[in-house]
């Protein structure tokens, strides 16, 4: 099975994107992560929801997991409410090189997605066609297709 056979339609954000609604809709969606978009609508990054939550929880924190239990509930919502005065911009470290990008062509097999989102350790792969993403293949989807006996892998 080809990438555009397993694409599903995602939408793509762009830099300038509220943080709050970026992480809403990957919330919403239950998504690993969204597709990032420059100002012409290629694909500029991957924001995985490992980031978002990178950005979100100090680093103090992350260094020492036992401190989060000292956190109250208000003190969480506090570290939620900062992506509203921020931008997808804020949370992505930097532009990717094009090798780096979990892009691939609607002729990808699965094994060729398999081997980008492993390089990349990105939890989907946009698929472009025409220089336009036409959909993702997140990697619990492409887990499904490989993973079912039934399905075709020989494509």
């Amino acid at each position: 099975m080809r990438a555009r056979d397993l694409a599903e339609p995602f939408p793509i954000v762009d830099l300038d994107t509220d943080a709050f609604d970026a992480a809403r809709q990957m919330a919403e969606r239950r998504s690993p992560g969204l597709v990032v978009g420059d100002e012409d609508g290629k694909p500029y990054t991957v924001l995985p929801g490992s980031q978002v939550l990178n950005f979100l929880i100090p680093e103090y924190i992350q260094k020492d997991t036992r401190l989060a239990r000292a956190l109250s509930e208000k003190a969480s919502d506090e570290l939620c409410h900062r992506l509203t005065t921020m931008t997808v911009r804020d949370m992505v470290p930097r532009p990717q090189d094009a090798d780096d990008l979990p892009v691939v062509d609607g002729d990808a097999t699965a094994i060729e997605m398999a081997a980008v989102m492993a390089r990349v350790r990105s939890p989907l792969v946009a698929v472009v066609e025409d220089g336009r993403v036409q959909g993702v293949v997140t990697v619990s989807r492409l887990l499904d297709h490989l993973l079912d006996p039934h399905s075709s892998k020989t494509s």
